[in-house]
Order: C-alpha cells, then structure tokens, then sequence
C-alpha cells in the first residue's frame, strides 16, 4: 500500500502551535484582559470576545498578525467597550500583556526535536514556514535551538496559494513533492492543496478564531503530533 506522502522530498512546517507552543499564552492573556476589563465595563465575556476579534481583523491589514497587533487591538477594544473611560493604569496594563508575550521564552511541543531530527536523516529538505511580525518571528527561530535544522526560514505577512506559489518557485519545488505542515486548516492545509501540493494537518490545543473554518471543503490528512508524520511518508 502506497503510504499517503509517498514522493514528498519537502517539508514546509509552521511555527507557533507546530513547532513551539503560543497559542496557549494569547489564551491566558485573554483570561487576564477579561478579568482586567470586568472592573471597567460591564459586559459579559462572549460579548467582549465577539468585540475583540472584530478589532483584530479589522486592524489586519494595518498591524498584519502577532503580539503586537493583538496588544494593539486589546487597547482599542478598551477603550472602545468602555466609550473612552478605561484609565491609563488599565492601558498600562494591557501594554505589559503584550510586553510579556513578546518576552515569553520559546517552548518546544514534545518530541519536536526528535522529529525534526528524524526528517534531517531521511534526507528530507525542511523550510520552516510562518507568519507574523518579522523581528519577534526571528528571535523566537533563533531561541529554539532547531534553526539549524532548517534549510530556510520563510516569514511571510499571509499564508495563501499566492505566498506558498511564491515559495516553491524561489526554491525551486514541484507542488507534488512538497507538504505543508501545520496547526491551521485555513492557513497550512488549503491553500497548499489548492496549489496541487500535499498537507498534514497537526490540530493545537487552542485555534484563534480568526484561523477557524467551518467546513474545509477538502479531505486532508490529520496528524496527532508531528512525529506521525514520518509514519504517512512510508
């Protein structure tokens, strides 16, 4: 029987929630900002959940995707839930939620070293693959002590067919012989498949809700860890 990655000689893998854990500390931040807001405001979570997504997206395209976009966005959402009256401490403090994702040591996912290594000695080409603000992307690839590992390094504004199209042309790979590896349907499996290419897709604990989609449209392979995916490779 043919093993489901059978051919791949590329292996694109996401970052944040693949690679190393994230997600979970934007989940804690929101618990801290909901707290926070509930002295100021009175306005129940799923509401103020439902405001701070929809500033989020809309500053996209303005503050493109993490830390400091989302702290950003907190601060505006505060002031407008609260119609301009949130004081300066409260702002202060949802500055310093920000300041501490930015300084949050890089957590490894377990066995993502030895899966990595895995890959290396089966000759596979690695790229490592994410998005997100470019120097705060950079030093957290430079902590985690698995750059070396990688032939690239791609930090990219978006994830779309456009962005991985542009990718394999620089490098030079067959969409056939490439698979994307990640945490988000929307962003790691989609747009690679669209492309003719192959994605494994390795659910998180936590997905933003700006990632969710609710029917994917396509069958796709599913991971639990990243080190099965050396099993779908044969």
């Amino acid at each position: 029987m043919t093993a489901p990655l059978a051919g791949v000689t590329h292996l694109g893998i996401d970052a944040d929630d693949t690679l190393w854990h994230s997600e979970n500390r934007f989940h804690e931040t929101h618990q801290r900002y909901h707290a926070l807001l509930a002295d100021h405001v009175d306005l129940d979570v799923d509401e103020l959940e439902r405001r701070m997504l929809e500033t989020e997206q809309r500053n996209l395209r303005l503050f493109g995707y993490g830390a400091k976009g989302f702290t950003l966005s907190l601060v505006e959402t505060a002031i407008e839930v609260t119609g301009g009256a949130i004081p300066t401490e409260a702002i202060s403090t949802i500055l310093d939620f920000g300041k501490d994702l930015l300084d949050h040591p890089v957590e490894l996912l377990d066995g993502v070293a030895e899966a990595i290594e895995g890959f290396r000695a089966r000759g596979l080409h690695l790229i490592l693959i994410t998005k997100g603000d470019l120097w705060h992307q950079e030093s957290k690839v430079a902590a985690s002590g698995i750059a070396d590992h990688f032939d690239a390094v791609e930090i990219v504004a978006e994830k779309d067919a456009g962005t991985y199209r542009a990718i394999l042309e620089r490098h030079g790979i067959e969409p056939a012989r490439f698979c994307m590896v990640g945490n988000s349907v929307r962003s790691d499996v989609l747009p690679v498949l669209e492309l003719g290419g192959r994605a494994v897709h390795i659910p998180y604990a936590y997905l933003w809700a700006h990632e969710a989609v609710e029917d994917p449209g396509e069958e796709h392979l599913v991971a639990r860890a990243l080190h099965e995916v050396a099993e779908l490779l044969g």
